[in-house]
């Protein structure tokens, strides 16, 4: 397969990994300058250009983003919200650019060919999967195996298995395998060859035994898990692809530098091509680098360079997304998200993470500002839970990897009472940043 035209928008940068590439990376970035009047929300203001900072993509300067102003509150909230880090490790690995968890197990990713395995809920490291490649840029786990996407276009596949209490994980297989690429490339194919370019993000379906992943080449391919073989090539943007996301029903989502988000379906009698475009949703002009739906899927959150959440709800009636707003406080580029529950978390090149709550009437809350790293936030991984049967707090960990190489792990807590100050002698209570949308 030939490598397809380099988009147009060269200035745009990607945070996916690209190859030695100086990037210039802007404060605030849009593909084009929005109208005054809209009337789909006559109410965003997108920001404007500011004095660019550089870095290169896997290298940090010395100089960091300005910390986002907290605005102060308008109403009060129901909710009295505390943070504290409870672990911040720096290895030998660079940048870290990758996490994903399951089961009780995480798993991070660097610049090294090392894949790090954490043991929750305590975070303590007890084992390692190595491989020759070098670059995790991707990572998913779904029930026993792990996918790990390497900056070398290939995906590595391990097994997880438990004997006599002792977990172990065992290399299954890299895709795509050298036979069927050697193969496919004598013949002119492209079936079976890797991505021209590196890979951004994996998803998993594993009730139609397909991994998606999607490249800066601009394609997301479709490999059938059983027999590693890939079945689909989507074309799916006119620039890089940046993050994938998969529903419950099957519904794929890729989000690129083109701003735009594509909804693809599924259609099992269409043959060799059975992805079928539904509907393009616009980013208002600013490329999407992270996407993220809501636990029950009515909610698609797409994180942008202008630093905004833009957001998508599913009409319950038409059960088609419909523009719900931005979610502003980032001053730089939003780089993960993740969601569950009613909560958002998201990661930034400004360097802070945020925790929104979203209210039963769509509203969207900043409640938490978790700050302390040096460098630009790559990814994260969230999970929820209570600090007791009896307690009236609601506490979720945050795990955030950041492109200065350290590794921290949050907790943040809500108490329903408003009367205590102080929730613990360890943990501190925030000045929520209330941003309504």
């Amino acid at each position: 397969m030939e490598p397809t035209e380099e988009p147009q928008l060269t200035h745009v940068p990607s945070f996916a990994i690209r190859e030695s590439h100086n990037i210039e990376f802007l404060r605030s970035i849009s593909l084009k300058q929005e109208s005054s009047n809209t009337s789909e929300n006559p109410s965003f203001d997108p920001p404007r250009l500011s004095t660019p900072t550089p870095i290169t993509a896997f290298s940090l300067t010395d100089s960091q983003p300005s910390t986002p102003s907290l605005h102060p509150p308008k109403t009060s909230l129901s909710a009295l919200t505390a943070y504290k880090c409870i672990l911040s490790v720096l290895k030998k690995d660079g940048q870290v650019l990758s996490i994903a968890a399951s089961n009780g197990i995480a798993y991070t990713g660097s610049e090294s060919n090392v894949i790090r395995i954490w043991k929750l809920p305590e975070f303590t490291e007890y084992g390692q999967l190595k491989s020759k490649a070098k670059t995790v840029v991707a990572l998913q786990v779904s029930n026993d195996r792990v996918f790990a996407a390497y900056g070398d276009c290939k995906i590595r596949v391990w097994s997880r298995r438990t004997w006599e209490g002792i977990t172990k994980h065992v290399k299954l297989a890299t895709i795509p395998k050298m036979g069927g690429y050697v193969r496919s490339y004598i013949s002119g194919k492209d079936k079976m060859m890797k991505h021209m370019a590196p890979i951004s993000s994996l998803a998993i379906n594993l009730s139609d035994d397909i991994i998606y992943s999607a490249s800066l080449d601009k394609t997301v391919k479709v490999w059938r898990i059983s027999d590693l073989k890939c079945i689909e090539t989507i074309q799916a943007h006119s620039a890089p692809i940046n993050a994938i996301a998969l529903g419950e029903d099957g519904v794929l989502y890729t989000a690129s530098d083109d701003a735009t988000v594509k909804v693809w379906r599924r259609n099992f009698c269409r043959g060799d091509r059975p992805h079928a475009l539904t509907v393009t949703l616009q980013s208002k002009y600013s490329p999407v680098k992270t996407l993220s739906l809501s636990s029950e899927g009515a909610v698609l959150y797409g994180g942008c360079t202008d630093g905004y959440i833009h957001y998508w709800t599913r009409s319950w009636f038409s059960g088609q997304l419909q523009y719900g707003g931005p979610l502003r406080g980032h001053t730089h580029a939003v780089m993960c998200l993740t969601s569950f529950a009613n909560l958002v978390v998201s990661g930034s090149a400004d360097s802070t993470s945020r925790v929104w709550i979203r209210q039963q009437d769509g509203e969207h809350t900043c409640i938490a500002v978790l700050e302390g790293h040096r460098g630009p936030i790559r990814s994260l991984a969230a999970f929820q839970g209570k600090v007791s049967d009896e307690s009236d707090q609601d506490e979720c960990t945050v795990c955030t990897g950041s492109m200065d190489g350290v590794l921290k792990v949050w907790r943040v807590r809500c108490t329903k009472s408003t009367n205590s100050k102080r929730i613990s002698p360890d943990y501190f209570e925030l000045n929520p940043c209330l941003n309504p949308t």
